[in-house]
């Protein structure tokens, strides 16, 4: 679901350091760019991604590996029209040719998810659930909820830890840049980028601090989705296309398949057993930031 853009009203507020009536006039002018925002950007998309889980390149030698989407909107694919064309469905794709085995993908994201949602993806997986990697996209729900910056990053530097200690290897693509959203009017939409580059840089930090890879979609797939916004953006003009989801996947997968082919020095992937002592509950199925 689009965010509302009214929620980021009082961090606009702050940033421009007025007060009294020129402060009163500046965040009735910004209320009112959240309005347009709103209405440009609208729901034409629904609520659902379509789902791609399922074993891609079936017919590749040897068992599955096991590939974990986490986050949010986009970790989920909305925005796609086709399960081959959402992000996990591309990068799972991609590693089985890339790797000569098939990908099993699991699709644990949740539409709207914030960084503090996390906990409870990887709570809702199987007690007996292990991937060979996991990639986590989040943070845009996180700046436009306003959640502290230093919050957002220890949610997901918890998340990092939780599959590490389950030998999972994790990739993590930084907050995107809301500095792209052309259907969001200046100056929120620039307000919207400086916070979404805050929370990537601190994404970055504690990802790295964690083991985990990180890639920068702000330098990686940010310049096309400000070049080519028609392109790159769905009906909704919020989420990725298609074309978005493409280039997405081309900046993370290079990053995936080494954090695969790293986690297989330390055993054969895709022959793990059970999780030990993992906590959960059964459950349907690069650069700095």
């Amino acid at each position: 679901m689009p965010p509302s853009f009214r929620i980021l009203l009082p961090v606009a507020a702050s940033a421009v350091g007025v007060a009294g009536a020129l402060g009163l006039g500046i965040r009735v002018g910004l209320a009112r760019q959240a309005a347009i925002a709103r209405r440009r950007i609208g729901k034409p998309l629904g609520e659902t991604a379509p789902s791609a889980d399922r074993v891609w390149r079936a017919g590749l030698g040897g068992a599955p590996l096991d590939l974990l989407m986490l986050g949010d909107s986009i970790a989920a694919g909305l925005g796609a029209q086709h399960r081959k064309e959402t992000l996990g469905g591309r990068l799972a794709k991609g590693l089985a040719g890339e790797l000569d085995r098939p990908m099993r993908l699991r699709t644990g994201a949740v539409i709207g998810a914030e960084s503090a949602d996390l906990a409870g993806q990887l709570d809702a997986l199987p007690s007996d659930y292990r991937a060979d990697v996991a990639v986590i996209i989040v943070g845009g729900n996180d700046v436009t909820h306003r959640v502290p910056v230093p919050v957002a990053a220890g949610h997901l530097a918890e998340a990092i830890r939780r599959l590490r200690a389950d030998g999972t290897a994790v990739v993590v693509g930084t907050c995107p840049d809301l500095g792209a959203l052309r259907a969001v009017p200046q100056p929120l939409r620039s307000i919207g980028s400086r916070v979404s580059q805050q929370l990537a840089t601190a994404q970055a930090d504690r990802a790295r601090a964690e083991g985990a890879g990180v890639v920068s979609l702000r330098r990686a797939v940010g310049p096309f989705f400000r070049i080519d916004p028609d392109g790159m953006f769905s009906l909704d003009r919020f989420h990725p296309s298609a074309l978005g989801y493409r280039r997405t996947a081309e900046a993370l997968l290079p990053v995936v398949r080494d954090a695969v082919t790293a986690g297989a020095g330390a055993g054969a992937p895709g022959t793990r057993g059970p999780a030990p002592g993992r906590r959960g509950r059964p459950a349907p199925t690069a650069t700095a930031g």
